[in-house]
C-alpha cells in the first residue's frame, strides 16, 4: 500500500516463491527477498538480479521465542505477542451485525495490525491491505495517515474494514475512518469512553466488535 518505501526495500513470503512471483517483485528495486522456499526457476531467474540478497527462513511458530527491549540498566525480557484471537469471544457491540465478509475482513485486518507499530490503524477489504497508520502518538493522526495513504496510490477505502490495535479513546478516530469508507470496526475496547464510541457506530451505522484484548508494538 506504500510503494515509495517499498523501493530498495525488503519483501518477506510465507510460503514458496515461484518464477511469477519472483518476476513481479522484481520489477521494483529491492534488496532482501526472505521465504521459506523458493521454486527453482525463480532460484535461477533472482540469481540473474544485481544485488539482490535472497534469504530462506524456515517458517515457525516462534512460540519459545523472547522479547527484548533495551532499557536504561539493563533489559525487559517479555513473551511475544502471540496469543491468537478466539473469534468466538469477539463480542458485536454495535446494533448493526456483521456480515460474514465483514467479519473476514476484520480478523484479516486485526492480524495485520498486530504488526504495524503503535498506534496502528488498518484499512482492509478482501484480504488486501489498503491503508495502514502507524507509530503515532495520536491515534487520530494514524486513522488520517492510513486514510491519505490509500488516497495517494489510487486505493479505494470504500466499504472497508479497520483494525484499531488498542481502544479508541474518543470518537474522533471512528468519525474519521468511517468519513474514509469503513464499514465495519475491530478493537479492544476499554476505554472509559466506550459507550459513547459505540453510540457513534451507531449513529454511523456501521458494525464494531470488541476483541477484549489488544497488540502493542513500539
Amino acid at each position: 500500500t506504500d510503494p515509495t518505501s517499498a523501493f530498495g526495500g525488503i519483501i518477506a513470503f510465507n510460503r514458496e516463491v515461484d518464477l511469477a512471483t519472483a518476476q513481479a517483485v522484481s520489477e521494483q528495486f529491492l534488496e532482501v527477498l526472505l521465504a521459506p522456499s523458493y521454486s527453482k526457476d525463480a532460484l535461477e531467474f533472482l540469481a540473474n538480479k544485481k544485488n539482490v540478497r535472497v534469504l530462506e527462513i524456515p517458517t515457525g511458530d516462534g512460540r519459545n521465542a523472547f522479547d527484548a527491549k533495551r532499557v536504561g540498566g539493563g533489559w525487559l525480557i517479555q513473551d511475544p505477542d502471540l496469543t491468537p484471537l478466539d473469534p468466538t469471544q469477539i463480542e458485536v457491540v454495535s446494533k448493526k451485525q456483521p456480515t460474514e465478509q465483514q467479519m473476514k475482513d476484520l480478523l484479516f485486518a486485526w492480524q495485520v495490525a498486530h504488526y504495524v507499530k503503535s498506534n496502528a490503524i488498518v484499512f482492509c477489504a478482501e484480504g488486501m491491505t489498503m491503508g495502514v497508520g502507524a507509530g503515532q502518538m495520536s491515534r487520530l493522526d494514524s486513522a488520517r495517515i492510513a486514510s491519505i495513504k490509500a488516497e495517494a496510490n489510487g486505493l479505494s477505502l470504500q466499504d472497508t474494514a479497520v483494525a484499531s490495535d488498542a481502544f479508541f479513546p474518543f470518537r474522533d478516530g471512528l468519525d474519521v475512518v468511517v468519513e474514509a469508507g469503513a464499514n465495519c470496526v475491530i478493537q479492544p475496547g476499554g476505554s472509559i469512553r466506550d459507550d459513547e464510541v459505540i453510540a457513534a457506530a451507531d449513529e454511523h451505522g456501521i458494525v464494531m466488535v470488541f476483541t477484549k484484548m489488544r497488540h502493542f508494538r513500539h
